[in-house]
């Protein structure tokens, strides 16, 4: 029997809902609230959750941010329920991740169409990958194997530093392989100033979100360095999506790191002191750069870069590295930020 969550404030609206859903046969729980509902969906594991979109506590967004980002139920279809003044609420909720929406008021009929309808579409995909359990170990021995023959023999562009590698607002045609070099993607307000969304190093993959959405780029991708890139045809790419599970995974694992990376980020950008995002910005670089775990690593990159990572003024930026360098946490040397402390600057940042 199929399980269902209905998160919803009316009290009438969830009672009566419960009891059609009751009569098709699906096992029913609910919830009168957002923070209810997510507690009720990691404990009872539901496959499917309807949720509406304005509630107390926490909103139907704040839902389904909360189950996409737990790896037990990030998987889980969501319905969000919208009434019909709400569409520009139904775009967002659509565009965060939901699966699909029933408009309120709805009929029974409408009700349990959309839920067998996705529930179906689960049940394909799950029937599609069951067919190929039998040869998944090898799948999963030659998905590096696949995605390095992707990568291997391909033509290379050079970048020289600040060049860009692709546009916001441009289609993607290409899936970009870092081989040597370093690239920053970033956003840029009204004002042109500059938002950093990612940080990418030699052996990561570039531009894929817009690829694997079908949608235009949503930042700008710029050289930190002097960069070469592997440029692998759109079409290359979609071959191998749609007939390796394992490379599929891979993406997707990618997907979600990045989402939880850029999420962090934004919350540390809103509601850290400068210290704080000065000392986050300084320990991200070590963290994504210093592969080899040296204890005094040497950040070379410019005071207006590190000022756009950290969301800072450059001006306030170079004053705070003054400050790291007075109490011992960094040495600055020609441009080059060397990390002396990285314990201190963790303690900053918790």
């Amino acid at each position: 029997m199929k399980k269902i969550l209905f998160i919803d404030d009316n009290n009438e609206l969830r009672m009566n809902t419960a009891e059609i859903l009751e009569l098709a046969n699906y096992k029913v729980f609910t919830a009168e609230n957002g923070k209810a509902g997510v507690e009720a969906a990691l404990r009872e594991r539901p496959d499917l959750v309807i949720c509406d979109i304005m509630m107390p506590v926490l909103d139907g967004y704040g839902v389904l941010h909360a189950l996409q980002k737990n790896s037990e139920t990030m998987n889980t279809p969501f319905i969000f329920l919208t009434a019909k003044t709400e569409k520009s609420d139904l775009r967002k909720g659509m565009e965060a991740g939901a699966d699909d929406y029933i408009m309120k008021p709805f009929t029974g009929t409408e009700l349990l169409n959309a839920v067998e309808g996705r529930l179906k579409k689960v049940e394909l995909l799950r029937q599609h990958f069951s067919r190929g359990e039998d040869t998944l170990a090898s799948t999963k021995l030659n998905g590096a194997n696949m995605l390095r023959e992707l990568i291997d023999g391909r033509y290379s562009n050079r970048y020289k530093k600040k060049q860009v590698i692709y546009s916001e607002g441009n289609r993607p045609s290409k899936l970009f392989y870092i081989q040597r070099g370093k690239v920053k993607t970033f956003k840029t307000n009204e004002d042109g100033k500059e938002l950093v969304v990612e940080l990418f190093n030699q052996g990561d993959f570039l531009g894929y979100a817009a690829l694997l959405e079908g949608t235009s780029y949503k930042e700008t991708a710029e050289a930190m360095e002097e960069t070469e890139v592997a440029i692998i045809p759109k079409e290359d790419f979609d071959e191998l999506i749609h007939h390796n599970y394992e490379v599929v995974q891979t993406f997707i694992k990618l997907l979600a790191k990045n989402v939880r990376e850029k999420e962090d980020h934004l919350v540390g950008l809103a509601y850290n002191s400068l210290r704080r995002k000065v000392a986050t910005a300084l320990l991200q670089l070590d963290e994504k750069y210093n592969t080899e775990s040296s204890k005094d690593f040497v950040i070379n990159i410019s005071r207006e870069n590190l000022a756009t990572i950290a969301g800072t003024a450059t001006e306030s930026l170079i004053r705070t590295l003054t400050d790291f360098k007075n109490e011992h946490l960094v040495d600055l040397d020609h441009g080059s930020i060397v990390l002396r402390n990285k314990y201190k600057l963790q303690t900053i940042v918790n």
